[in-house]
């Protein structure tokens, strides 16, 4: 379906032909999605930055996710998690810990060299890759809407369908090129589907950096949610 994720992020922009954005931005869940997002962007004239969520694991199973976690703390279950959530608390509480030192540590390395871009009343588009279990991009979701923006749009190239439903739930529009039946992971829809290296991502986020920002400068610390 897609040569890999430059060429998906063609393909999707192609779905926002003569499609009317006001200020838009592409936030990107890393790693892969930033390298869709900044493609994406660059055919939208937009803005792009990051949004940070990460899938909280399943003991044993690293990857599959039973939920995720975001930046702002705020944690978002699959269904299928609950049950096991309440009978494993303590595991949860760790995960949780481990998933949030992971975005603290990804958020410092990347405010270095972008700073965070303003949401409020602009079009936000948020994208990956794709979309398998849709946790972490509802978790992102979560996130961005707090900040307010004009329309929260979720564009990606490849989903599983019945998850893609659930994430529009949580979004005033979603954008898709393909969500096929038969769904395994979304590596199976790229002939290249290379692992991206926080490196890449550095270097995409600060070629679009706003002019005059240092790459010296560090985010604040952030305060420990209460969640």
């Amino acid at each position: 379906m897609f040569r890999d994720r430059p060429d998906a992020a063609r393909q999707l922009a192609a779905k926002f032909k003569k499609r009317p954005l006001h200020d838009p931005l592409v936030l990107a869940i890393p790693r892969g999605g930033v390298v869709t997002g900044a493609v994406l962007a660059r055919e939208l004239g937009a803005d792009l930055d990051v949004v940070l969520s990460r899938k909280l694991r399943a003991p044993g199973q690293p990857e599959l996710a039973i939920g995720a976690i975001s930046e702002d703390g705020q944690v978002y279950l699959n269904h299928h998690a609950e049950e096991f959530a309440a009978a494993c608390e303590d595991y949860l509480a760790e995960e949780r810990r481990r998933q949030l030192a992971e975005i603290e540590r990804r958020r410092w390395m990347f405010r270095a060299v972008r700073p965070q871009a303003a949401i409020a009343g602009r079009s936000v588009i948020v994208t990956d890759d794709g979309i398998a279990t849709g946790s972490t991009m509802i978790a992102a979701l979560q996130t961005v809407r707090t900040q307010k923006p004009r329309e929260l749009i979720v564009a990606v190239p490849v989903a599983s369908p019945d998850r893609l439903a659930e994430v529009g739930h949580w979004c005033d529009d979603v954008v898709c090129v393909h969500a096929p039946a038969l769904f395994w992971a979304v590596g199976q829809f790229y002939d290249d589907f290379r692992p991206v290296q926080d490196k890449e991502v550095v270097e995409v986020l600060r070629s679009f950096a706003p002019e005059g920002a240092n790459d010296e400068t560090k985010p604040a610390p952030r305060q420990k949610s209460a969640r």
